[in-house]
């Protein structure tokens, strides 16, 4: 997948209007556009030192739809700003642009339905007069392994309170401690207490004040359970333009097409890629899929952050019946209040890798307790909070004490059996310092972009902060874009719209929906084992290898039960995004020849500072030929 990899200074330089262009050299992945995997024939060893230079005109013109037909079509739907999403990003954008135009905000299924929402910890900033920004900046780029791009780390650490003022205007109630004051929590890789929290249901309770805000705004309509399938993108000379994004209403069965004058992408991650997540059953990495095929830029795909203690059920007093769709997240703050780590000998074991201990970064921790598991044979460790006070702990952990006692664990007096899993992507679509990428159109906030904030390891309770930043640095820029663009409505008819296979049959979609509810356990499974806390590069090329195979194999089955490469469905089009992020993260990973992070493999153990890179690919000038690896609908070419 990878075919040349080229080093250089760790930048991108975005210019007006979503341009950008690499400064001096950079670590590139340039898409190699075969169905087959060049890299598990032995081409990740070949590696290329070049000046990589991506065209860019030398002027920039307003986007103006013309063309000459024009066919009314009651499903395409016209708007002002679409926001892909509904997360703390998506609700935080759409409320600043509604004041400028009509806003739609498409949702995959219910619009609480988010990261967002399951976020326990809290949101970090820099509240405290002992405090200060430059403290919040060295401990981002600390646990970030020293790949954080520093400019977007002083602007997200610098704007970061004034964020968490607006929220707390908007209604959003965070815990105060007995003086009046915020109580500021603190959480591992922090120096300083920072974490502004609501109980350990933070992300809940920001979404609330959003949603309630998004209500009653006239200027923004929630589409829900619209699965977004493919941006509506075109060639203007050499920018690739977004015009909008097709989506399918998962309750009518029916295609929506959304032109726009700005998307903003706001989709979340790809958790799923693995079996085991914190994230909920949305987080199929749809935003980033789309946006790789609509040829954006993707960075930093090998840094998958796993959460070190998500509940293991099979610890539980009391055995689950029903497995869970998303594992449940035991937050950062527990540690951070106190919580110690022990194997089931009850032995403390994180003083022995790390001076820090439980308060150590969560790559750190997470890759601990995966070596205590391997070499005891084990399949959970413990994390006790028990020695606190009883009403101290109900009072900062009531979710987690009550999702616990479902099963029989009180965890006022028994340790919580805990278990790493997939949490959080680092990398995703290239953004610039206003969430601007390649594609003109086209912007990013949340966990669907990468910044530069979070490098190499994300630095607990920094994602919600970032998403809040970026959402309202996107902005000015977009709305600057809306002004100067015109939208004709027939520019619909530009493009071929999916469809949705009913001529199929019942009996024969049960059976596609089947084999494929299969295959994405086997692209899990495969993850897991190949591509999990601790890699190596033979593990890594034979994940690339089965991969592969398994995405050809599932789409051959497919074409044979008669699907055609325009038609959609919910399992299918979640199963190419899951592929797409699967070998984006496998390639990625294949051509950082170092330890850093998230990123641990065998081979390289080491940090070498010749690759204090990021990973970036590029797009290919043609799509592959494979299903999963293209637009559904053909590009129009100015």
């Amino acid at each position: 997948m990878a075919a040349s990899i080229a080093y250089g200074s760790a930048n991108l330089q975005f210019h007006d209007r979503g341009s950008w262009q690499p400064s001096l050299f950079s670590r590139v992945i340039s898409q190699n556009c075969s169905p087959k995997f060049p890299r598990s024939r032995g081409v990740s060893t070949s590696l290329q030192i070049k000046r990589y230079r991506y065209p860019i005109g030398e002027t920039r013109r307003l986007f103006q739809t013309i063309i000459t037909s024009c066919i009314r079509d009651d499903s395409t739907k016209y708007y002002d700003f679409s926001v892909i999403g509904s997360g703390v990003a998506g609700l935080r954008y759409a409320l600043e642009v509604a004041k400028h135009g009509n806003v739609a905000i498409i949702t995959k299924a219910e619009p609480h339905e988010s990261n967002t929402n399951y976020a326990q910890g809290g949101v970090s900033a820099v509240l405290c007069p002992s405090d200060s920004v430059e403290s919040h900046m060295q401990d981002t780029i600390v646990a970030g392994a020293y790949l954080c791009d520093e400019e977007t780390v002083r602007v997200v650490c610098t704007e970061g309170p004034e964020r968490i003022r607006e929220l707390i205007a908007m209604g959003a109630s965070f815990d105060h401690g007995e003086d009046g004051n915020l109580h500021l929590a603190r959480e591992g890789g922090h120096s300083h207490h920072r974490i502004v929290h609501s109980a350990d249901m933070t992300g809940r309770e920001i979404e609330r004040a959003l949603l309630k805000a998004i209500e009653n705004d006239p200027n923004i309509t929630v589409f829900k359970h619209h699965f977004a399938i493919d941006l509506l993108t075109s060639q203007d000379g050499s920018e690739m333009v977004c015009h909008g994004v097709d989506t399918m209403n998962t309750e009518t069965r029916k295609v929506v097409r959304f032109i726009s004058k700005v998307t903003l992408l706001a989709s979340g991650g790809a958790g799923h890629i693995y079996p085991s997540t914190t994230n909920p059953p949305v987080a199929t990495g749809d935003g980033i899929a789309m946006a790789h095929r609509a040829q954006a830029v993707i960075s930093n795909m090998e840094f998958v952050q796993f959460h070190p203690t998500a509940l293991a059920d099979e610890g539980l007093p009391i055995t689950r019946t029903k497995a869970r769709e998303n594992a449940f997240l035991i937050t950062e703050a527990v540690r951070g209040d106190g919580g110690l780590l022990y194997n089931l000998d009850m032995e403390r074991f994180m003083p022995m890798y790390d001076e820090r201990a439980e308060l150590a970064p969560r790559d750190v921790v997470a890759r601990s307790i995966d070596d205590q598991l391997k070499k005891r044979n084990e399949n959970y460790v413990l994390l006790d909070i028990s020695h606190k006070a009883s009403d101290r702990i109900l009072s900062h952990f009531p979710n987690i004490a009550a999702e616990c006692l479902k099963y029989g664990l009180d965890i006022t007096r028994d340790p919580i059996p805990v278990v790493p899993a997939a949490h959080y992507m680092c990398g995703g679509v290239r953004a610039g310092l206003q969430g601007e990428t390649n594609v003109r159109g086209l912007y990013v906030a949340g966990e669907v972009a990468c910044t530069g904030l979070h490098g190499a390891n994300r630095l607990a309770s920094n994602s919600l902060l970032e998403a809040l930043v970026f959402a309202r640095r996107a902005v000015k820029p977009s709305i600057e874009h809306m002004k100067g663009s015109h939208i004709d409505q027939s520019v619909s008819r530009w493009w071929d719209p999916p469809v949705v296979p009913m001529q199929l049959g019942s009996s024969i979609l049960n059976k596609v929906i089947r084999r494929t509810k299969e295959v994405r356990k086997e692209l899990q499974s495969i993850m897991w084992e190949y591509v999990g806390i601790v890699r190596s590069t033979t593990r890594l090329m034979a994940a690339e290898q089965r991969i592969g195979e398994l995405e050809l194999e599932w789409e051959a089955y497919l074409f044979q039960q008669g699907w055609e490469p325009t038609m959609v469905g919910l399992e299918a089009c979640e199963m190419r995004n899951l592929f797409c992020c699967a070998k984006l993260v496998v390639s990625s990973a294949l051509t950082r020849h170092e330890s850093r992070g998230l990123h641990y493999t065998i081979d390289f153990p080491h940090v070498n500072e010749q690759s204090r890179l990021p990973t970036i690919i590029f797009p290919c000038s043609t799509m592959n030929r494979t299903w999963s690896s293209r637009q559904l609908h053909k590009q129009q070419i100015c």
